[in-house]
């Protein structure tokens, strides 16, 4: 039965995380939470190993994800390595601080993340269409441009900038689990104007890398249940491919209304069980 739920729960938490670049941790990280205080069935989930668990299955769902953006050339590749040399050594350090929380407050410190990052869309700049007379400050900035059906988007951010951040975002992934996508798409579309579908495809090729070396720290740590990682990979694989071929089909306001509600809901419903 305990096989059967994690299979579903990885299926639908990659397809989700893919979907909107999150990499799937932020839906599982809290299903696996809401279950261990409900069920005791999930007696074994406590907050490291949750962690965990969920760097290992995001691999599986980054890698799938990661392959199916390629085909579609949706990733922003140069942008995406400023990303992971920043997150890379956060990612250590977040892991390695996370077995001095218990549950519960990992639960509450979670929700008021969410929360934060819902906020943070409220403030969603819109990319920027290239026109005849446009002019980016080119000046010790890394400038892209792509272009996605008919119209064409240039952005561009500061490579110190984009690190500090991705060091931020990595720490916290380790920390909480949820790959990174969940503060680096937020800070993408919101800081650096790009548009959502590059901004979740790049999204999911920096947590790839993240995520490896993430759960390396978890693995030495030993905070890794593998009965439970094995029955959760193989709905992590298909469903990362699923939820990239949704993505391709929405256009980029569904893509954000989707990842806006799915933030909202599980943010309110840990800080309701890291409280009460």
């Amino acid at each position: 039965m305990v096989i059967f739920i994690c299979l579903l729960i990885g299926l639908l938490s990659a397809m989700l995380g893919s979907i909107v670049g999150f990499g799937g941790g932020v839906i599982l990280v809290p299903i696996l939470l809401i279950l261990h205080s409900t069920t005791p069935l999930f007696e074994w989930a406590d907050a490291s190993t949750i962690v965990g668990i969920s760097l290992i299955i995001m691999i599986f769902t980054a890698l799938s994800s990661t392959y199916a953006y390629a085909k579609s050339e949706r990733i922003d590749y140069k942008s995406g390595l400023y990303f992971i040399a920043g997150s890379l050594p956060g990612g250590v350090l977040g892991a390695w601080l996370n077995q001095f929380v218990d549950t519960d407050m990992f639960s509450l410190f979670l929700g008021i993340f969410m929360l934060l990052i819902f906020t943070m869309f409220l403030f969603k700049k819109a990319p920027n269409q290239v026109k005849d007379d446009m002019n980016l400050d080119t000046s010790q900035k890394v400038v892209r441009e792509v272009k996605i059906g008919d119209a064409v988007y240039r952005y561009s951010f500061s490579p110190f900038i984009a690190v500090a951040i991705a060091f931020t975002v990595g720490m916290l992934s380790g920390f909480f689990g949820i790959g990174g996508g969940s503060l680096m798409v937020p800070a993408m579309i919101i800081l650096f104007r790009f548009p959502p579908h590059i901004a979740t495809a790049t999204s999911m090729f920096m947590i790839l890398a993240l995520s490896i070396v993430s759960s390396g720290t978890h693995i030495a740590l030993g905070h890794i249940q593998w009965i439970y990682v094995w029955a959760f990979v193989p709905g992590a694989w298909f469903g990362g491919i699923l939820g990239a071929k949704i993505n391709q089909q929405l256009s980029s306001k569904a893509v954000e209304y989707l990842l806006r509600a799915v933030v909202l809901l599980i943010g309110l419903r840990l800080i309701w069980q890291g409280l009460f």
